[in-house]
Formats: structure tokens, C-alpha cells, sequence
């Protein structure tokens, strides 16, 4: 069982940049590949970035490809989304998730375990 944490949204304005942090709880972390997703108002939850149960794979969402960058400190259970050069449309709760694959996945339904989210706002 893993419980995740997420922190770090708040309002920003468009250009700027903000860090999120999903803290884990519970067993073996590195058990885990990481993923970031959010959903927008009125839209379905879609796809980040995604991270390898010892960072040496990520993927992007080609949205945000060459902005965001997804990280983890596996010593510490926390795994990070720096957010810059953010636009309006990057607006969402932000979640993590744990999917017990070693490269995780694109796909939500294959996670196991979610965070509550955390709202991002983006100004313009």
C-alpha cells in the first residue's frame, strides 16, 4: 500500500514557474514507477510526464514536452513536476499516481495508487 501526497499548486502567472511535490508513504517506493496527470475543468483526466522506478526513464505529454520535468529522490519517497514557462491551458489539479510497473505508463488505469491532487491556476 502506498499513500501519496501532493503539494506545491497555487496561482501563477503565465511565463512563470512553480515546483510539485507528491510525497509518498508506506513500503518500498522504488517499488514503483511515478506519474504526474491532471484534469481541467470540464476535461478528462490526461497524461504528464511519467518516471522509471530509478529515474532512468521519463516520458512527456507532447503539451508539455521541453517545460515540465519530472523527477524523484527515491531516498527521500518524493517525486517532483517543475513547471516552467507555464500557460493558461496548464490550469488543472495536478495528481500523482504509483503504478506498480517498473516504467510506468501512460494510461491512468494502469496506476495503482492516487494522490488527492492539488490545484495549479494559470494566469494570463
Amino acid at each position: 500500500q502506498v499513500q501519496l501526497v501532493e503539494s506545491g499548486g497555487r496561482l501563477v502567472q503565465a511565463g512563470g514557474s512553480l515546483r510539485l511535490s507528491c510525497a509518498a508513504s508506506g513500503r518500498a517506493f522504488t517499488n514503483y514507477a511515478m506519474g504526474w496527470f491532471r484534469q481541467a475543468p470540464g476535461k478528462e483526466r490526461e497524461f504528464v510526464a511519467r518516471i522509471s522506478w530509478n529515474g532512468g526513464s521519463t516520458v512527456y505529454a507532447i503539451s508539455v514536452k521541453g517545460r515540465f520535468t519530472i523527477s524523484r529522490d527515491n531516498p527521500r519517497k518524493t517525486v517532483y513536476l517543475q513547471m516552467n514557462n507555464v500557460e493558461p491551458e496548464d490550469t488543472a489539479v495536478y495528481y500523482c499516481a504509483a503504478d506498480r510497473g517498473a516504467l510506468g505508463s501512460s494510461f491512468d488505469y494502469e496506476y495503482d495508487f492516487w494522490g488527492q491532487g492539488t490545484q495549479v491556476i494559470v494566469s494570463s
